[in-house]
């Protein structure tokens, strides 16, 4: 039996694990999103801290805002879906 034909039998006797496999993904991806929103908002906070804002437009800065808070948003939405997908498989 063929590698990829053992391993596709494997997970459809085991759907709990694809599920799980699944909540994974999203956890890493959301944990990324909101590590990387953090990041940025302390990298704004030095770069205001160090005076360079000012050589910015005004326009600039609530765009940031908007991109830290959809980052967040995304991020935490994420985390909600591997959570939910995790006490799922944990059902089947």
């Amino acid at each position: 039996m063929p590698l990829f034909q053992a391993a596709w039998s494997y997970y459809l006797s085991n759907p709990s694990l694809v599920i799980n496999g699944l909540a994974l993904f999203y956890a890493l991806s959301g944990s990324w999103l909101v590590f990387a929103a953090q990041w940025r908002f302390a990298r704004g906070s030095v770069r205001l801290a160090a005076g360079f804002a000012s050589s910015l437009d005004n326009d600039e800065m609530p765009l940031d805002h908007r991109v830290n808070r959809l980052f967040y948003r995304v991020g935490l939405g994420c985390l909600t879906l591997a959570l939910i997908l995790s006490l799922l498989s944990t059902r089947i």
